[in-house]
């Protein structure tokens, strides 16, 4: 039942990368739903949170494709829950594995640029079945290669659980720095984000965040809803800002000579 599930879930994944609602493919969505499908929800949200966080600056620029959230994500947590591998060396595993999730959608995205003359030429006779048999035909591969993958790494966790816990004894030194890699990418990630959306002008809303993080975390009454505290007051500071600025563009639009409501 499990690799049943597994098969399905994967196959729903690969499809919503492009299509569908384009977040449920997400670790921090679809590690805690594997998680269920496994028995350890827990160790879904916890993956999920730190995947999400070393897969968040990562995106797919014109044609290349970045290491795959998806079968990262089932690696992942195949390898913490099947083989019983600490979170950060589960992680650090599976972004080898994410590879061939890339290849997966490179392999796709090859065979469908053959195809895509006949929905060219559906669309000239305005043919939508023949579109969407395209598109369905695309589906379908993409989602049965992650499928397929998904289930040979679900078998190939379960057989390997013993030899890899053998192994992180035998082998402390060489575990140790794959869960320090995998401590590290979480970060790792969240900088490639940063690089790529960071305005000079939100530094310091960017320190005052952690500062805020810092005291609520180190006080009792607080420390369990830090989080929520300071997505709170990044929430105002945002609501205040896109105010503010709407505000100051209605008055450009009006000439900057303010409007008749103020009596100016």
């Amino acid at each position: 039942m499990q690799v049943i599930l597994l098969a399905i879930v994967t196959f729903i994944f690969a499809i919503d990368q492009f299509s569908l609602t384009e977040t449920l493919y997400r670790p921090i969505c679809a590690c805690p739903i594997i998680g269920a499908i496994l028995g350890d929800a827990q160790t879904g949200l916890v993956v999920g949170g730190t995947y999400e966080l070393m897969m968040i600056g990562n995106m797919p620029v014109g044609g290349a494709q970045p290491p795959n959230a998806v079968l990262g994500s089932i690696v992942a947590m195949i390898f913490a829950v099947k083989s019983q591998l600490p979170v950060d060396q589960a992680l650090g595993l599976a972004v080898v594995f994410s590879i061939f999730g890339q290849y997966a959608v490179t392999l796709t995205f090859t065979v469908m640029s053959g195809l895509m003359k006949q929905a060219d030429e559906a669309a000239e006779k305005a043919d939508p079945k023949g579109i969407t048999r395209v598109n369905v035909i695309s589906c379908c591969i993409l989602g049965g290669l992650f499928a397929i993958i998904a289930v040979v790494a679900y078998f190939g966790g379960e057989a390997a659980g013993t030899a890899l816990q053998n192994f992180s004894e035998s082998a402390s030194w060489f575990m140790g720095g794959l869960g320090a890699a995998g401590g590290m990418m979480r970060y790792v990630g969240f900088a490639v984000l940063l690089k790529i959306m960071l305005a000079d002008d939100m530094w310091g809303i960017y320190l005052a965040g952690f500062a805020a993080a810092a005291l609520f975390g180190n006080v009792s009454a607080t420390s369990g809803a830090t989080l929520i505290l300071v997505a709170f007051i990044g929430i105002a500071i945002a609501l205040y800002d896109y105010n503010t600025n709407v505000k100051i563009k209605e008055l450009k639009g009006a000439g900057g000579n303010g409007g008749d409501e103020d009596g100016i």
